[in-house]
């Protein structure tokens, strides 16, 4: 073939995927769910993927009457990153094998970078445990995520934190103070190279793009919590429109009504009065308010917030093993109280299993008069490049390529930590 790649660009190549796996930081510490490519491509790219199940156990031996069905909730997970950095190449500037590779370097450093990004912003964007601190100061910040999270019902394994190098450095400080003690490893560690590393069950990585919030503005800002407000939420698996179709629902979200949506911007963090976060498993009331995100806000009275309200009132609502908060004391004006006072970094934390990363595949014809070669990391991502001359100008086109989808299962299971 006249654009077949050389032995030389082919080594690069095996190189280059080398150093994009390595570059996968974020997105190694997340679930991955290969799918179909046929079956993606006939459903628009879109498949629903199953949220946990949470059972509801009974006291006694007799189970009469508490045979109930159990409701599986499902989100859409969409294949919709198309990644692609193009380059173009003189046949003066290819005398210069260094100069090619320097490019694939930065093509490949780009992609891993974008893959990383979205696993970011679904955390940073979807994640409703929100904590807010004052300036990072080591071991406490992380130690009370654990504790949200373990008071949530949270699995306890598999735990990761992704901090912006400002805060991520202040923890590393007080590591190096704390635990300063001749040849002590920790504190070695954290003044020579300001590493973290694990801290109260959690992975920690430093970040040099990490998301920043503006301060939330919003203010005097009410919901009315008791159960003629219609703020609560049933979780459903499906929907029947008005023609007879059944269509799956998205429960991570809900539209709520409030006095008003002045001054509140998507990813803003708050709590309601009198709301309590509970067990997820237990249902225990933890004591701690449960915090909510916005996801977006479609007119002057409505928000899209997650996660939903599911209070589990009596005769409300029917599905008691998904309740995720208790409301001590229901009111009509419930003040809403905004998390995020300050600008400031989102730094994100998570359980592996909430966040999915769904690898895709290009069918690049081979045969079309470009040369391609693909290859597919560890978790499944398949980088594509692809190489034409045009004889017209002597230049030679190159691309490289991957396409892929990041979901965030369940946003009660990750969250972001906030230094106010």
């Amino acid at each position: 073939m006249a654009n077949a790649f050389s032995k030389e660009e082919r080594v690069a190549f095996e190189d280059l995927l080398a150093g994009f796996q390595d570059a996968l930081v974020l997105s190694r510490n997340v679930s991955v769910y290969n799918t179909d490519q046929t079956m993606m491509e006939r459903t628009n790219n879109v498949i629903w993927r199953p949220m946990p199940y949470i059972a509801v156990s009974y006291n006694g031996t007799d189970m009469t009457g508490n045979f109930d069905d159990y409701t599986q909730l499902t989100v859409p997970a969409t294949i919709g990153y198309q990644k692609s950095v193009p380059w173009i190449m003189s046949a003066t500037e290819l005398r210069d094998a260094l100069q090619e590779g320097r490019l694939g370097d930065a093509a490949k450093q780009k992609l891993a970078s974008d893959i990383n990004v979205a696993v970011l912003t679904v955390a940073g964007q979807q994640g409703t445990l929100a904590i807010k601190r004052s300036a990072a100061t080591g071991f406490d910040d992380v130690a009370l995520v654990e504790a949200v999270m373990n008071e949530t019902g949270v699995p306890m394994d598999s735990r990761y934190l992704a901090l912006s190098t400002r805060d991520y450095n202040g923890m590393a400080s007080d590591l190096a103070k704390n635990t300063r003690s001749f040849g002590n490893d920790i504190s070695d560690s954290a003044l020579r190279r300001a590493f973290v590393g694990q801290v109260a069950s959690f992975e920690t990585y430093k970040l040099d793009y990490a998301q920043r919030k503006a301060a939330a503005a919003g203010a005097g800002i009410q919901i009315n919590t008791t159960a003629a407000g219609g703020n609560y939420y049933t979780p459903k698996a499906t929907s029947t429109s008005a023609t007879g179709e059944t269509s799956n629902v998205d429960n991570r979200f809900q539209t709520v009504t409030v006095n008003s949506t002045t001054s509140i911007a998507v990813g803003d963090s708050f709590t309601i009065a009198n709301v309590n976060a509970v067990h997820m498993i237990t249902k225990e009331d933890t004591g701690q308010p449960k915090t909510f995100r916005v996801i977006a806000v479609p007119s002057a009275t409505t928000l899209v917030i997650s996660p939903p309200l599911i209070p589990a009132q009596a005769g409300v609502d029917s599905t008691a093993q998904y309740q995720n908060c208790r409301i001590t004391s229901t009111s009509a004006t419930a003040a809403i109280t905004f998390l995020n006072t300050t600008a400031s970094y989102l730094n994100c934390f998570w359980h592996k299993d909430a966040i999915e990363l769904l690898p895709g595949r290009y069918a690049v014809p081979t045969d079309a008069g470009a040369a391609v070669m693909r290859a597919s990391t560890d978790q499944g991502i398949e980088l594509v490049m692809t190489k034409q001359y045009d004889i017209n100008n002597m230049k030679t086109k190159y691309r490289l390529d991957c396409l892929f989808g990041v979901v965030c299962k369940q946003p009660e299971m990750a969250g972001v930590l906030m230094f106010n």
